[in-house]
């Protein structure tokens, strides 16, 4: 079981309109499945289908509900394809009382400027990604062991629920190379129609080069020979699209902590690994430093999203000095700071840097290896 579906059973009882977002293949139409066979007076609706989309889009709620058969729960796959959902969703929510609505997308840029304001304070909104350890564990009924042991083919291979499930390298590299081409961000590409495909791919390579690294827009365009508000665009819209995120820098004293910086992952390693199609063994990657810290951060990035909703999330930063001391993770919730340091040498000692304990006395910090991982993951669970 994914271990959103009890917030969103929860969610749905509360009579709100539930948003369930995520990339593409990492399982929502089958979860939102699972979830609709739970309740007897319910319907599934494809919102591709062309016919479903002329249903909707009269915006006429007692045509709209007698399409439903008078069901109580319905639940909606890619929403964002049915034009001004968020309008709609309202009307039914506001005429109906008696219904409960979930609605699944992939593409976060269509469905929140279709969603957000229209259905203001009446929806919760969960982010879904693809599967993390713990939620492996249990669907394997792995030990720690098991998850030790395979360390190397998830930093490899990621964690999408196809490629964990295939039966060899050959298959998981076939699955994530598939996965990683323009499927995975065509949303951005038919998102205002973006011209340049080939412009696209160039710059996801060079994020996957510089994974770990502060990522600079101005350099980016230099090197891919276009302006930095087209860099800044592009970036934007596959965030939105759930392919990369962004850290900012964490500064309170600009005179001694870099403040304008950024750095930017990819919501699976897999992913990373096809852009720049390296998927030969651990122990000769000269980039495993970059990798791990992306795996770690991500994996972390999932606890929280699976304990609740995107709005209440923590804020999360890097931090560097300008003399060059790191700390490469921090969260910070209901005023706590916890800063985070990962290494794969699992024998290097590494203690928080004294300028940063100087300046957050209050924080924690908690070295992460390959040999610590899950049970610090385990732990932090217990205290979100």
């Amino acid at each position: 079981m994914r271990e959103l579906q009890k917030n969103i059973e929860q969610a749905l009882s509360q009579k709100k309109v539930v948003i369930l977002y995520g990339p593409r293949q990492v399982g929502k139409t089958t979860l939102m499945k699972k979830i609709s066979k739970k309740y007897e007076n319910s319907i599934f609706i494809n919102a591709e289908l062309p016919n479903v989309q002329e249903v909707f889009e009269t915006q006429n709620p007692e045509y709209i509900i007698s399409y439903f058969g008078n069901k109580k729960y319905i639940f909606i796959d890619e929403a964002q394809k049915i034009s001004n959902i968020g309008i709609i969703l309202k009307i039914l929510y506001d005429s109906f009382p008696h219904l409960h609505i979930m609605a699944t997308g992939s593409s976060s840029f269509e469905l929140s400027t279709k969603l957000h304001e229209p259905l203001t304070g009446r929806n919760r909104t969960f982010l879904m990604l693809p599967l993390s350890l713990s939620e492996w564990q249990k669907e394997k009924n792995y030990s720690l062991f098991d998850i030790e042991n395979n360390l190397f083919q998830y930093l490899r291979f990621g964690m999408y629920p196809e490629i964990l499930n295939a039966n060899s390298d050959i298959e998981k590299k076939e699955a994530i190379q598939e996965l990683s081409s323009d499927y995975l961000y065509q949303d951005v590409l038919q998102f205002q129609n973006l011209k340049n495909p080939k412009l696209l791919r160039n710059l996801l390579k060079a994020l996957a080069l510089q994974v770990g690294s502060e990522v600079s827009y101005h350099e980016l365009s230099q090197l891919l020979k276009t302006s930095s508000s087209t860099i800044e665009h592009y970036i934007d819209l596959l965030e939105k699209s759930f392919v990369i995120f962004t850290l900012s820098a964490f500064s309170t004293n600009p005179r001694k902590e870099i403040s304008k910086k950024q750095k930017i992952y990819f919501y699976d390693v897999g992913i990373l690994n096809a852009l720049l199609d390296s998927f030969q063994s651990i122990e000769k990657r000269t980039d495993i430093g970059g990798l791990w810290e992306n795996f770690c951060i991500v994996e972390q990035k999932k606890m929280m999203q699976n304990k609740g909703i995107i709005q209440s999330a923590p804020a999360e930063f890097f931090w560097r000095s300008y003399t060059q001391k790191e700390v490469d993770y921090i969260i910070c919730s209901e005023g706590k700071m916890d800063s985070f340091e990962y290494k794969w040498n699992a024998n290097k000692k590494i203690k928080a840097p004294k300028l940063f304990t100087n300046l957050y006395p209050e924080s924690s910090f908690t070295l992460v290896n390959p040999k610590n991982l899950f049970i610090i993951l385990k732990m932090i669970n217990k205290d979100i």
